[in-house]
């Protein structure tokens, strides 16, 4: 077994699309741009908040419209119920039986810290997670290896000895940045760019699967 284990948020832990695509096709409406769907919204996925809203924006994204839509969508995101963002099926198991192992668990994602701990405290509450690194202004986002190399950091581990979980390009390319082996899900919000990428050292398509390339066994 290796002795980190850092995950993704978004696609890997947790669903979330539909929750951010309702607040902001609200946002948009507001300042009367296209609204979109959660499959063209989960095409744009990748960077941080600034690079995603760019891209939905189109020939429309300058500096001040993606400022604009983002000061808008932020505070209607944060007091929307959230209703449809739950941890995908088998998650709460796996991540108990990584603790079990008393192996290092940590989150590197470009949606922010609090946004992150809002979810794991509200639904994965007994689970220690040794660093959350989200976005943060003032480093850049994934794939930048920032946020990875600090957790590599404070757990006092070698390279080898860390696995990234995701389900995107933009994780393996992260992984890649900070030279450690990555594993990439299918279930989540990637495509067949990252399914067929040649890094990743396993692609799985369920939780099961996942339990077996982290070498850990389901009972």
């Amino acid at each position: 077994m290796k002795k980190l284990y850092i995950f993704d948020f978004d696609g890997i832990l947790f669903d979330t699309v539909d929750d951010v695509v309702i607040c902001l096709n609200r946002a948009l409406e507001v300042h009367d741009f296209p609204t979109l769907t959660s499959s063209e919204y989960v095409e744009r996925l990748g960077g941080n908040i600034n690079e995603i809203v760019s891209l939905i924006l189109k020939d429309k994204n300058t500096p001040e419209n993606i400022e604009l839509v983002k000061e808008t969508y932020l505070p209607i995101y944060e007091e929307s119920p959230k209703k449809n963002s739950v941890p995908f099926e088998g998650i709460k198991n796996l991540l108990e039986k990584l603790q079990d192992k008393e192996v290092f668990i940590a989150i590197n994602s470009n949606r922010t810290t609090d946004s992150i701990k809002y979810f794991t405290d509200k639904f994965l509450p007994g689970i220690d997670f040794l660093l959350i690194e989200g976005h943060n202004e003032n480093y850049p986002s994934k794939p930048s290896p920032i946020g990875v190399n600090k957790i590599l950091d404070k757990a006092n581990v070698e390279m080898d000895e860390a696995v990234y979980i995701g389900d995107s390009k933009t994780d393996i390319a992260t992984a890649k940045n900070a030279e450690i082996d990555c594993i990439i899900v299918t279930w989540g919000y990637g495509d067949e760019n990252a399914y067929k990428d040649d890094y990743p050292i396993s692609v799985v398509d369920d939780i099961s699967q996942l339990w077996d390339a982290l070498n850990i066994n389901y009972f």
